[in-house]
């Protein structure tokens, strides 16, 4: 729900022609906090480009949340509180990775079960072997003929087919 709001908010801003600002004069911070901002920007989702990180994104709403990161690490919030900042404006849609609890177990636990069935099945394939091969049956007998006993408990449809394929 939270992402379709997103999503449709976006596609209304840029309809309108209404940008997010891009704080491109922000200072940069000292390097082993600016290494944070970046660290902390790659695991945030880019709205506007849905599959990019904030980090790598040329957006300037991309910018502009990277400089929210950034001043967020300024004023020495911990990682934990900065993307809790961003999940609680817009969802857990914005990490780019989910969280592992709750439902979001499924996502990260249905691939391996995949594989593993799929390794199960393969393994019992190879342990059965080929299936063997049955000769064809022969049938040397003719047909019973049109008015014997076993040929009225037949299918009626089979008797037609049959009465066809005799003329």
């Amino acid at each position: 729900m939270t992402a379709a709001l997103l999503s449709l908010s976006l596609a209304l801003t840029l309809l309108t022609g209404q940008y997010a600002p891009q704080q491109g004069a922000s200072e940069p911070l000292k390097p082993e906090l600016e290494a944070r901002v970046q660290a902390l920007g790659k695991q945030l989702r880019c709205a506007v480009c849905q599959g990019v990180s904030i980090a790598d994104s040329p957006a300037s709403m991309a910018r502009a949340q990277l400089d929210t990161v950034r001043s967020l690490v300024a004023e020495g919030k911990t990682d934990r509180e900065v993307m809790d900042y961003f999940v609680a404006r817009y969802g857990e849609w914005a990490l780019l990775e989910p969280k592992a609890e709750g439902f979001n177990w499924f996502v990260w636990l249905a691939p391996v079960a995949l594989v593993a069935l799929g390794g199960f099945v393969i393994w019992r394939q190879l342990q059965q072997g080929p299936a063997p091969v049955q000769p064809a049956q022969q049938t040397s007998a003719p047909a019973a003929p049109a008015g014997t006993p076993a040929a009225d408990e037949e299918d009626p449809y089979l008797q037609a087919v049959r009465r066809e394929l005799e003329r």
